[in-house]
């Protein structure tokens, strides 16, 4: 594939493009919502969409963050949401949440192979954090995922759960568990 790069277009740039620049000062606040798509050749067509809204008041975005929050804390979920998360930290966190949905990982093997796909360390390690994971229980299926193909004593089962990655004592806890 390949990429080739867009002319960027700054804030006011769009805003022209979208009807609502202007050059006194009544002309300076945008309209309601004007939308603009623009369409630059390539393989595939690109289409960027801009749609412009006026700030909301202070007062509704502070009531609506406080509600948003408050609906974060009775749902139980983390304060991190997808608006707070850069694209690589969003797509780590996705890529973190697939591979443990197929297979037992350490938070450092996870980690690790995220790096491995190239995510920076800083992103991997946003990901595997944000997740809610009981790294002792990961330590239990991957020790069962071993005995199920090789056989071992359990204190070698102990050493190759530390050797991908657990902590001795998630290791121990997988080995007891599935031995």
């Amino acid at each position: 594939m390949t990429m080739k790069t867009l002319i960027g277009l700054g804030s006011l740039s769009l805003l022209a493009l979208a009807g609502c620049a202007g050059t006194d000062a009544a002309s300076q606040m945008p309209a309601p919502v004007e939308t603009v798509t623009v369409t630059v050749e390539a393989e595939p067509a690109p289409t960027v969409t801009v749609t412009v809204a006026p700030p909301e008041p202070a007062a509704d975005n502070e009531s609506e963050n406080v509600a948003a929050e408050s609906a974060k804390s009775s749902s139980g979920e983390k304060a991190t949401s997808d608006r707070d998360e850069s694209s690589g930290q969003r797509n780590a966190r996705k890529s973190a949440e697939s591979y443990l949905e197929y297979s037992a990982f350490s938070r450092q093997g996870l980690i690790e192979q995220l790096e491995y796909e190239e995510f920076s360390r800083a992103d991997a390690e946003y990901a595997v954090d944000s997740l809610d994971v009981d790294w002792s229980e990961q330590a239990v299926k991957s020790a069962e995922s071993y005995l199920e193909y090789s056989s071992f004593s359990l204190s070698g089962l102990i050493d190759q759960l530390v050797y991908e990655g657990f902590t001795q004592s998630q290791a121990e806890h997988g080995a007891n568990q599935a031995y």
